[in-house]
Parts: C-alpha cells; sequence; structure tokens
C-alpha cells in the first residue's frame, strides 16, 4: 500500500522525516518496506524559476540568436542569457534555468547548465521550452507564462508540481483500518501526538431534488448498508494539477475529475466509492441484489464474464450495471458525454466480496478494502465529502436527498480489560492515563471503568479487535514495543485459559504409544462374578454394585476391580497356546458406599510369558517386573509427572509391589500378582500388572515446555582407532 507524505499533511501536522515516519510506523505494526521520492517531473525542476525577460537584441555574431537580460529576483544582477527560440522578447515572464540546473529533456537526454560563452557572447542560464523542462514534447519556443508571480518564484509554484515521498507499507490482512491515509494519520496522531486536521466538507447543500434514484437492496446479509445520492450539471474534464499529482504520487494514473475524486476519496478515508451515469440507470431504480449462476455481464475492461449465483450485483430495473464493490460494468460508467451521476457508498459482506474476487480473479483497489472490512457507519459521511468534492471539481449541483438503506446498524464489539491482564501480558505496569489516552486516540471508547479495569466500544471497522488480548496489543503497539525492557530470562505469557482437556485425545496417543512397544487394547465387560470378591479379604460383599436383574449367576455384580477381568482374558489366550502376552485396557471400577456410588477411571497393564519370541540371534527372556514399570514410568513422564514418590507397599493382590503417590495421592501401583490368585483362574506362569488412577492423571495434567540452545557446533564423530 502507498502512502505519500504530502497527502498525510492533508490530515495531519507533520513535520519528522521520511526515515523517523518509517520507524515509528514499522513499530507500531504498519511494516514501511521501503521509501521512494516522486517526482511529478524528472530533477524535481530544480533550479528553475520564474523569470522576466528585460531586454533583448540580436547576437551580433548569429542571425537566429538572440541575448537577452533577464531577471531572475532576489535582488540579483539581470542574467545575460543567449536564446535562440524564434517567439522571445522582452517584456515575457519565462521559466529559466540557472547555472548548476540539471535538465531533464522529453526526449530522455540530459543537460547540465553552466556559464558558458556562445559566439562570443556571455550566456548564465537558459530560457526553456516545454521539452527541455521535460513537461511535454513541444519545442516551437520557449514557455510564455501569464502569471503575476514575481521572478525568482520557483518553477514548481507556477506548474503546482510538488516532490514527494511515498512509503510502501506492506498492510497486513488484518489492518483495513489503515488501508487509508486517513488510517495511518489515526495512528501517528497517538504517535506523534499530533491532532487530526478537520479534512473534507461534510456540510452538504441539497439544491433540488429533480433526480431522485429509488434503492431496493434485496441481499440484506450481502450488503448491509447501502447509500448514494445524485450530482447533475456537471461537464467531465481532467483534473486539477494537484489531484493529478496526489494518484500520481501513489502510482494510479489520472482518469477525468469524476474518477479521479472517487479514487481520491478511496485512498484518502478507505472507503470505496462508485459512480454510474444516472442517465443509464433504467427506470430511475437501483437494485442490489444476487442473479441465476451463468447469467452474462460486460464489465468495464470489456470481458464478457459468467456470473457466480453468489455474486453480488448493482442492477436497474433489467440489466446487471456492476459487480458489488469489486468491478463496474462497461455500458453504467462515467464518459467524456456525461452530465448527472448516481454516486454510490456502499458497506459490502466482506466474505461475499472475496469469494466473487477469487471466483473472477480480479483484485482491484476496492475489493482489497471490502474484502477485509471497511466502516459501515462511515458510509454517509465519506458520501457527502465526496459529493463536495466533485462539485468543486466538476461543476453542478446535488439533484436529490441521500438514499441509505441500512435495516440492522453493525453495532460496536464490547470487550473487557483488566489491569492486571494487560500490565501481564505487556510485561510493564503502564500509566492508566496513558492506556486511556492511546485507547482514545485510536478511536476506541472506553464506556466503563473500575479501578480494576475497563469496559470498551471498539468500532466495528476494527475487525482486528474484539478480545482483551486484542486491546492490549493496541495499547502496547502504541506504547512502543522497544520501550518495554527486556528480562534477561527468556519467558512467555497468556490471556487465554488452556483449552478443556480432551480425554479422549489423550487415551489415543496412550493407546499409540502402548501399542507400537508391542501392547494390544482388551475391552472387557464391567459385569463381573460376585463370587470373585471372596479371592480377596479388602473386598466386601457390602460394596457391590449389585444388578436387579442380571443376565446370568457369572455376570451379577458391577466390578470393584479390574484384575480379575484382566485375568480371565489372561487365561482364555493360554488356553489357546497363546503364553506371551502384553495387554492394556482403560475401564472403570464401581463400589457403592452407605447408599452413594462412586466410579473409578483406570488404566490396568498385565504382561506375561516372554517379552519376545526366540530368534537365531536373540534368545528368549521372561517379562520382568523392571520391564512393566518402565512402561508406566514412560506414560507418566508424558503427563509431565515427573516429581514422584516411590515405595514398596504391602498388597493382599501382590507377591510384591511398589505404589506411585503425587502429593500424597496414590496414583498407580504395579507388582507381581500372587500365584493362587492367578492359579483361580488355570494360569500357572506369573502374570504383573499395573494399575494406574486415569482421571486423576489427566485432571492433573499441566502441559509444560522445555526449550534447549540450538548446537552452535555441527556433530563430529571420531572414528575408533
Amino acid at each position: 500500500m502507498k502512502i505519500s507524505i504530502n497527502w498525510l499533511k492533508d490530515f495531519i501536522d507533520i513535520k519528522q522525516t521520511p526515515e523517523s515516519l518509517d520507524h515509528l510506523l514499522t513499530m507500531s505494526g504498519l511494516e514501511v518496506e521501503g521509501i521512494e521520492k516522486f517526482e511529478p517531473v524528472k530533477g524535481g525542476l530544480a533550479g528553475v524559476v520564474i523569470g522576466e525577460v528585460m531586454s533583448c537584441e540580436k547576437h551580433p555574431n548569429a542571425e537566429k540568436l538572440s541575448i537577452t537580460r533577464v531577471n531572475v529576483g532576489n535582488d540579483k544582477p539581470l542574467l545575460p542569457i543567449v536564446c535562440g527560440a524564434p517567439n522571445v522578447a522582452a517584456g515575457q515572464k519565462v521559466l529559466v534555468a540557472t547555472v548548476g540546473t540539471t535538465l531533464y529533456f522529453a526526449d530522455g537526454g540530459t543537460l547540465k547548465i553552466k556559464r558558458a560563452k556562445i559566439r562570443g557572447e556571455i550566456s548564465e542560464g537558459m530560457i526553456c521550452a516545454e521539452d527541455e523542462l521535460g513537461l511535454g514534447d513541444n519545442h516551437d519556443g520557449i514557455m510564455v507564462l501569464d502569471t503575476n508571480l514575481s521572478s525568482g518564484t520557483p518553477a514548481t509554484e507556477y506548474l503546482e508540481i510538488e516532490t514527494d515521498y511515498v512509503l510502501d507499507i506492506g498492510l497486513t490482512p488484518n489492518r483495513a483500518d489503515a488501508a487509508s491515509h486517513y488510517g495511518v494519520a489515526r495512528d501517528l496522531k497517538v504517535l506523534l501526538g499530533n491532532p487530526l486536521k478537520k479534512y473534507g466538507n461534510e456540510e452538504l447543500i441539497v439544491n433540488s431534488k429533480d433526480l431522485s434514484i429509488e434503492v431496493v437492496v434485496e441481499n440484506t446479509e450481502a450488503c448491509p448498508r447501502y447509500s448514494g445520492i445524485t450530482i447533475s450539471g456537471m461537464q467531465i474534464q481532467p483534473s486539477p494539477k494537484w489531484l493529478q499529482n496526489r494518484l500520481k504520487a501513489i502510482g494510479i494514473n489520472p482518469i477525468n475529475n469524476v474518477v479521479d475524486a472517487t479514487n481520491y476519496i478511496l485512498h484518502s478515508y478507505g472507503q470505496p466509492l462508485h459512480a454510474f451515469d444516472a442517465e443509464k440507470i433504467k427506470g430511475n431504480k437501483i437494485i442490489v441484489k444476487t442473479l441465476p449462476e451463468g447469467t452474462s455481464f460486460v464489465s468495464l475492461d470489456e470481458k464478457e464474464r459468467k456470473l457466480a449465483a453468489s455474486d453480488l450485483m448493482i442492477c436497474d430495473i433489467s440489466d446487471p450495471m456492476c459487480i458489488g464493490g469489486i468491478f463496474g460494468g462497461l455500458h453504467s460508467g462515467v464518459t467524456q458525454e456525461t452530465t448527472s451521476i448516481f454516486l454510490e457508498s456502499a458497506y459490502f459482506n466482506p466474505g461475499y466480496i472475496r469469494k466473487s474476487a477469487q471466483y473472477h480473479v480480479l483484485k482491484t483497489d476496492a475489493s482489497f478494502r471490502f474484502e477485509r472490512g471497511t466502516d459501515p457507519n462511515a458510509t454517509v459521511k465519506v458520501l457527502k465529502i465526496a459529493a463536495n468534492l466533485i462539485k468543486d471539481l466538476a461543476g453542478g449541483y446535488i439533484s436529490s436527498e441521500i438514499v441509505d438503506v441500512y435495516p440492522e446498524p453493525i453495532q460496536h464489539f464490547e470487550v473487557a480489560v483488566s489491569y492486571k491482564n494487560l500490565n501481564r501480558l505487556i510485561g510493564k505496569e503502564i500509566d492508566k492515563s496513558h492506556v486511556k489516552a492511546i485507547l482514545n486516540g485510536l478511536e476506541i471508547d472506553i464506556v466503563n471503568e473500575s479501578e480494576n479495569g475497563f469496559t470498551v466500544k471498539v468500532p466495528p471497522y476494527r475487525v482486528d479487535v474484539q478480545r482483551e488480548a486484542d486491546i492490549i496489543e493496541e495499547v502496547l503497539r502504541m506504547y512502543g514495543y522497544d520501550n518495554v525492557d527486556i528480562s534477561e530470562n527468556l519467558n512467555s505469557d497468556y490471556l487465554a485459559n488452556f483449552p478443556e482437556k480432551d480425554a479422549g485425545l489423550f487415551r489415543s496417543n496412550i493407546s499409540q504409544m502402548l501399542a507400537g512397544s508391542g501392547f494390544q487394547e482388551i475391552m472387557t465387560n464391567s459385569l463381573t462374578n460376585s463370587d470373585y470378591t471372596s479371592y480377596l479379604e479388602s473386598l466386601s460383599g457390602d460394596h457391590h454394585v449389585t444388578m436387579l436383574n442380571a443376565l446370568s449367576e457369572d455376570l451379577d455384580v458391577m466390578r470393584q476391580t479390574m484384575v480379575f477381568s484382566v485375568l480371565e482374558v489372561v487365561a482364555h489366550n493360554i488356553n489357546r497356546k497363546q503364553t506371551n502376552l502384553k495387554l492394556f485396557e482403560f475401564g472403570k471400577t464401581y463400589i457403592k458406599n452407605e447408599d452413594k456410588y462412586h466410579e473409578k477411571a483406570l488404566l490396568t497393564l498385565a504382561i506375561t510369558g516372554m517379552d519376545f519370541p526366540e530368534t537365531w540371534q536373540v534368545k528368549q527372556r521372561k517379562s520382568s517386573f523392571h520391564q512393566l514399570s518402565g512402561i508406566v514410568i514412560r506414560i507418566l513422564t508424558r503427563f509431565n509427572f515427573t516429581e514422584l514418590e516411590t515405595a514398596y507397599v504391602e498388597n493382599e493382590a501382590y507377591s510384591f509391589s511398589l505404589s506411585y503417590q503425587h502429593k500424597k495421592h496414590t496414583i498407580g501401583s504395579i507388582g507381581l500378582l500372587k500365584p493362587y490368585i492367578a492359579k483361580k483362574f488355570g494360569i500357572s506362569q506369573g502374570v504383573y500388572y499395573a494399575e494406574l488412577d486415569w482421571k486423576y492423571i489427566i485432571k492433573h495434567y499441566n502441559p509444560s515446555f522445555q526449550y534447549k540452545e540450538i548446537p552452535k557446533f555441527p556433530e563430529v564423530n571420531m572414528p575408533f582407532r
């Protein structure tokens, strides 16, 4: 995005150098990617001034040359200048290139003016023709001026030519609010502490109502607001020099006074406009709607396009005239014969504009802004300024009232901010008055304030500022990132809560890890046999959750432990000659205690037999306690349970067992099941069993990250000798 510094000065006083503005804007989030010097005429006519020919005599040694004496002001003596132009005469106001000036000719040549002797006569300057100044191709004679400006006045003042500096800003998609000179000036207002100037005439006088255009918006989702006005009695002609210079500076070619005015307003305020030839609007009616898929439309570039069903079209009673917010039609635009226009200022849904721009591969200045989000509450204000500007440039009069279709006004966003979060996230306490001054300067109103925080109303054009963190970012970028001290220790902070823990995702990740370690998942029935209670003294029939209508005598209660369910699976597989097993299960146990029911989620693991089959390379190795404990430690480490207490404890189910405790809460146990329990299920080989409190593990999982410095040197492997 191109931003002219001279143009910015229409909105705010700026005394800083382009380089200083580069730093200010870049540090505030508007990255300046380059600075370009703009000269409407190459060289900027430096050293060229208005002069008055005081005398003109024939050269004694050359028939076609004249010797003139020219007043160039500043109390300087008259300059003797030898001139070969046939039209030079005493009393003329002319443009003079003084000694030391470099001229850039229209044909590409250059000439540095020096004190010279021409046919024996001294010449200290050059009276210039149009092509010698790079202003055109005419070389019939010198330029004779009709002006009251005094001698010595720079030529740029007479020709209304100004040198400019243009900032090339790499605008990010979220900063739609800064897609204009006014938007950039709004940031500079806070950065520099300078107030904005009142720019543009918003006082609209309706001269008559003899050209009213009815507006009907059928698709209010795609077009929430549509405003317009008519201007009659105009004359289409070239724009004045100042306007042409403004547009040329940012790379836009001037067309005519009306089109140039709409482009000027677009880049001034960020509000795209479109001018229709009012006489070409059939039925004096505009309908904003979508058309059937495949409808033909000839756009301004003379291409016939097939419309998509989602394209928002600006139509009259019979034909489409414009792809809304993107590109005009060939037969409805302003031409040299236009005498009256309907001027459109609207707010279009960004989603519709983005989709149509992609579909038709049309990227225009208007679509660039509409698809990012313009200000829905500024359409009428900008329309008034534009209408007055067009009247000034093209004559004519306002011939209708403003029509404004805005059925559901778009409200400001309300965001609550706490000073605690603001200071914590920025990393520095900023004075509250400074915070409020920044937000007010950015047109973000504070509507409610307390000792601990405040509530703001954010204008809808700030589509990127809808959360507390966004408000804090606005304060920080205006306060200055480089004004916040950097700690010696690298750290970060956040405002958002961690997302809800997804137990299903954790289970899936652990299942994949165990499967990769050779385990197989089992799923057993939560119903079990009440007789199993007698196998362990710690179990009691009083705690059974009994089924009122049991399916069978073997499945008459809910299980109090998962040990027996696992042993049933182990026995089932051993009976089928599968003696080497690694099993895991996510399940639940159920206990009744004083008419209250308790459910507990567990992860159980069991290994038995050989660790892996024997091969010609490796002998068989029995499954071991340490093998299973290593798996348990991997699981707990995965959930950041690193500070654990372990202890060997007595447990009637294990021959020996180890418990894991976290903050004095037992989160797991592991051991070798007692042989007599295994034999109850016909198992004669040792079974190692582990049980983890799955619900507690997930609840107390605290994500954390560790950072390590990247190695400074590449790895070197030295061969052993």
